[in-house]
């Protein structure tokens, strides 16, 4: 599942950026760049629920360290 939520990330991330710019660059008249500025914010959307998603399951699995963690315990014993 881990694999599936990162080929996720990266394709929403590329989709983002493609259509951002699209939408940067379009004529704002017409109805493509709604359409782009739309599918930019779908993007965008979905790579960061696709990254916190890989941020705390890296956590959960041990590969990274968590991230929000008082150190009291680390000063009492120093």
């Amino acid at each position: 599942m881990a694999k599936v939520i990162a080929i996720l990330n990266v394709v929403a991330w590329s989709g983002f950026w493609a259509f951002g710019f699209l939408a940067l660059s379009g004529d704002p008249s017409g109805g493509q760049m709604m359409m782009a500025l739309v599918l930019a914010a779908l993007g965008a959307g979905l790579g960061l629920w696709a990254w916190f998603w890989i941020v705390r399951h890296s956590e959960d699995i041990g590969y990274a360290k968590l991230a929000n963690r008082a150190r009291i315990e680390e000063e009492e014993t120093a």
